[in-house]
């Protein structure tokens, strides 16, 4: 994500500086991709990848570094871009070529500037299949590329042993194979050729192989897994275990391989792709360039929404403004949507559906989505009242409420097995928990496990106290629990005339249900959804505080014994006695004189009397 060169010079006080690093490390995402470090130039000297890019780009910055190469590039980094792509081999594959394009000075260079290998089927008569690093643009098809040669080796070498395949350089053509100018080689008599040099196999026949093995290479690997697993298995039988380790590495390598990588594509190049999000007041573009079959480019901003401008005329802004920014002159544009521009004739978009093209559209979308949350996220920390605002805006919405809810209490009942029956009721203001404003409750007029008497008398409780003392009442009221429950405390606020003020649901634990009184059907929201993380948050909370205080009345109850009863023996007493004769039990057991001798005959004549009746 590249921000503006004019900001980053901007910078002169460390403090911005820090200040800006900080915000952009809070919000970097926990994904796979590269990360590339700014100078105050706005020239980039470090290209990095990372599995994780918020613990890998944070570690720069939370530690002291050994050496001294590294404490200077920290030193010099005025800003953070990152790309996020789907794996940790897609990123080394970017990485590989953003350093190439930027060349960055605390890289290590690639010596002999080579990219990683792919494999090859020729378009040629008879096609050959082998490993190159040269991709030449003459109809034939590449595969990979791959993150090692050993991959890609172990790759061909399997395609090769499922379908015998020429490896000769022979310019075959039907005239040559009619006039039998080549001859069979080893490759036919060991069977892994089948000789069509000499015409001994038919074109089709042969196709039909490289069909198959066009489809191993794109990814669909079943069969070559199948066929190791069934051979591994084999030799395992006959107990020919060392082949069959050097088979199973091979099955690994194959299970582990990915076929193609989102980020290179060889097949593709100079190609604009362009992807858009927006919100109410901002629309956001992410500009990518594919050249040499690589990505060379990556650019995300942001356009303040100035009227209710269409997103077909936004898009068609970016992807002027930004061709002539980076003076592209791709052909191809890859498009979301179609712009509501006019370009030069020659020029096309497409809005790919699948394939290599929508993978690439898929990536740009990826970024410019992550983006705008950062960009939400950034601005949130900085004005902590724009996030209140926004989440009880969209908590009014979801929820369907008459106001925002500032004010909101949940409770809960809590009396495992049927003992010590509690309840606790929690408060959140401006979605935050307030703490100093949580409640416990004794139930007092319920006998036994009844969960819908036990929130009648807590509801009642709270808030016949609120409006007696006339304290504000809660704009929301969650019950944990179905629709018994919240059809107990329903009733209660509609004898308090209190529920034409309060609005109260509840929420039901299985299916995450969210009931109103009086409808059966209830309201479900997106798992995702933030009005639904603040109302499980609650729940959450509530019946933590109630089953900690839960603990705590039937611990101190089993802390109880038999020698509180007793009038005239004191804390230091008991304990005394309990540490010499371990339990109540046992003093029972002791004589009179043991217990004389240890608490004096006064005491021993009330312990005595008490318990040994």
């Amino acid at each position: 994500m590249d921000k503006n060169k004019d900001e980053i010079k901007q910078l002169h006080n460390p403090e911005e500086v820090k200040k800006r690093l900080q915000a952009i490390l809070a919000v970097i995402p926990e994904k796979p991709g590269c990360y590339q470090y700014i100078d105050e130039k706005g020239t980039i000297i470090y290209v990095g990848k990372a599995k994780n890019l918020k613990k890998r780009v944070s570690s720069y910055f939370n530690k002291v570094h050994e050496y001294a190469k590294t404490r200077v590039l920290v030193k010099q980094i005025r800003d953070i871009n990152y790309i996020i792509v789907d794996s940790e081999e897609d990123a080394l594959h970017l990485e590989n070529s953003l350093i190439k394009e930027y060349r960055p000075r605390y890289n290590v260079m690639l010596k002999d500037d080579k990219t990683y290998p792919s494999i090859v089927v020729k378009n040629e008569y008879f096609p050959r299949v082998f490993q190159t690093r040269n991709i030449i643009r003459d109809g034939s098809q590449y595969y990979g590329p791959y993150s090692s040669v050993y991959t890609a080796k172990i790759m061909l070498q399997m395609v090769k042993e499922l379908y015998p395949l020429r490896t000769c350089n022979y310019p075959l053509t039907p005239e040559t194979i009619a006039r039998k100018k080549y001859k069979v080689c080893l490759q036919y008599y060991i069977k892994r050729c089948k000789g069509p040099c000499e015409g001994l196999q038919t074109l089709e026949d042969y196709q039909e192989s490289i069909n198959h093995v066009k489809e191993i290479l794109k990814g669909n690997i079943s069969q070559i897994s199948r066929n190791l697993f069934h051979q591994m298995q084999q030799l395992a039988e006959e107990l020919r275990f060392e082949e069959a380790q050097l088979i199973k590495e091979k099955y690994e390598v194959i299970e582990n391989y990915r076929a193609k990588s989102t980020v290179v594509t060889p097949t593709l190049t100079n190609i604009d792709v362009f992807s858009f999000a927006e919100n109410e007041k901002s629309a956001y573009i992410n500009y990518m360039h594919i050249g040499n079959g690589s990505i060379v480019q990556v650019y995300t901003f942001e356009y303040k929404k100035r009227l209710d401008e269409p997103r077909e005329e936004l898009l068609g802004l970016g992807i002027i403004e930004m061709r002539e920014q980076f003076k592209s002159t791709a052909r191809e544009i890859i498009v979301p949507f179609l712009p509501d521009i006019e370009l030069s004739r020659n020029i096309t978009f497409t809005i790919p559906q699948k394939g290599d093209k929508r993978k690439l559209l898929d990536l740009s979308e990826q970024n410019v989505k992550q983006y705008k949350v950062d960009k939400l996220k950034q601005a949130e920390k900085l004005n902590p009242e724009q996030w209140t605002t926004r989440i009880l805006t969209t908590m009014q919405k979801d929820l369907h409420l008459r106001e925002l809810p500032m004010h909101i209490e949940c409770f809960d009942n809590s009396n495992i097995q049927g003992t010590n029956p509690v309840a606790a009721c929690v408060v959140f203001k401006k979605a935050k928990p307030l703490k100093k404003d949580y409640r416990h409750f004794h139930i007092k007029t319920v006998e036994g496990p009844d969960d819908f008497a036990s929130m009648i008398e807590v509801v009642t409780r709270r808030y016949t106290r609120l409006v007696a003392e006339d304290q504000p009442l809660p704009q929301l009221i969650v019950i944990d629990g179905g629709k018994g429950q919240l059809n107990a405390a329903t009733q209660v606020l509609r004898d308090l005339g209190l529920l034409d003020r309060i609005t109260i649901i509840g929420l039901a634990k299985r299916l995450e249900e969210i009931f109103y009184p009086g409808d059966p059907i209830p309201l479900i929201l997106d798992k995702n959804s933030e009005t639904l993380k603040i109302i499980q948050q609650l729940r959450d909370e509530a019946h933590r505080f109630g089953i900690t205080f839960h603990r705590h009345m039937r611990s101190k109850k089993q802390t109880v014994s038999e020698l509180d009863m007793i009038k005239g023996i004191g804390e230091k007493t008991k304990v005394l006695l309990l540490r010499h004769f371990k339990s109540v039990r046992r003093i029972k057991q002791a004589s009179f004189e043991e217990i004389k001798e240890l608490i004096g005959e006064s005491k021993a004549h009330l312990i005595i009397n008490r318990l040994k009746k």
